[in-house]
């Protein structure tokens, strides 16, 4: 599967295949849309393993399960909808202490008040490590979901959120930054920690996301920047058929390059290839303002693709399942 990639991967398996008529809106977006009795349910599912997405000796039970629910969440909320409900499946070791768990489903709930909906059930099987699989399930805000493919030239890209801090968190985790455990050793003045929880357990934009979907200001197109901002760009470019251009003045973070400072690292590469921050990156109609709290980063073109300063970016563009390629995902697995 290393050399076919993840998104190819979903190409092929579901080539062909027709869906049943509660299907409005199937794979190839951040959720699927399905038909209910009145209107249409959102529907999002995504995964956490040991060892891959996170590490126990790096994040508390807490952590992690706000991390959980945090990324579904997200999924939701990229669709313009909002969450109602979570189901939950978690494979967990025998010798696990029941405060682990406990403490994990603490930090469901306490993500899900967050963000909205309840832990409504789920299932638990014995495995050979900790897996975390969530279902969320939500309701559009507004008559319809939003989806990648709405994007139309003219349009203004922004970003709700602030991307390359999961990154930051990781690579300073990474090299055992002594201000990670040591709070007086951290010369940047808290920022070390600040990215260092981001990694932990994001914090998405909900509540941007919400008002921006009853205030009158609903985006023509919206994406959740997990697999990093290039990358879920290029996602929703290819959807729209047209091109995204970033401008990277936009994008610039003094705290962040206090962190890539500490590390003799690039904070331009947390920013624009980094994942797990779930960012939301919306698409304004042209002469449309985004509203408050959304920072505008480019434009929408014709053409295809992403560009950075009116070029193709050289770097890693983000991460992908399977594909080996190097980026600030939680993949410790490499």
């Amino acid at each position: 599967m290393r050399d076919l990639g993840e998104f190819a991967l979903i190409d092929r398996i579901n080539a062909g295949r027709t869906q049943g008529p509660a299907v409005r809106l199937g794979p190839g977006d951040d959720a699927a849309v399905l038909a209910a009795a009145r209107g249409n349910y959102v529907v999002s599912t995504d995964m956490l393993i040991e060892d891959r997405h996170f590490r126990l000796d790096w994040s508390n039970p807490d952590e992690i399960g706000r991390k959980a629910i945090a990324q579904n969440a997200a999924d939701i909320y990229a669709m313009g909808a909002e969450p109602v409900g979570y189901v939950i499946g978690l494979g967990v070791p025998g010798d696990t202490p029941v405060d682990f768990v406990t403490r994990l489903a603490d930090g469901f709930w306490a993500e899900a008040e967050r963000a909205g909906g309840s832990v409504a059930g789920g299932d638990i099987v014995h495995s050979a490590q900790l897996v975390i699989s969530v279902t969320a399930f939500g309701d559009p805000l507004g008559d319809r979901p939003v989806t990648r493919s709405g994007a139309q030239v003219g349009g203004t890209v922004a970003i709700a959120g602030r991307p390359g801090w999961s990154a930051a968190g990781f690579a300073l985790l990474s090299h055992a930054h002594p201000g990670v455990v040591r709070r007086n050793e951290d010369s940047t003045g808290g920022v070390v920690a600040a990215a260092v929880a981001a990694h932990r357990a994001p914090r998405p934009a909900y509540d941007l996301v919400r008002a921006a979907m009853v205030t009158g200001t609903r985006p023509e197109a919206l994406t959740d920047i997990s697999d990093g901002l290039l990358a879920d760009l290029g996602h929703l470019a290819a959807a729209s058929g047209v091109a995204v251009a970033v401008e990277s003045v936009c994008l610039c973070d003094p705290d962040l390059e206090l962190c890539a400072a500490e590390l003799e690292a690039d904070a331009r590469q947390w920013i624009l290839a980094g994942g797990e921050d779930h960012v939301f990156a919306g698409v304004w109609a042209a002469g449309v303002a985004p509203p408050p709290g959304w920072t505008p980063i480019g434009r929408i073109e014709a053409g295809r693709g992403v560009t950075v300063d009116g070029a193709r970016y050289r770097g890693a563009g983000g991460w992908e399942a399977f594909s080996g390629s190097e980026s600030a995902k939680s993949d410790h697995s490499r």
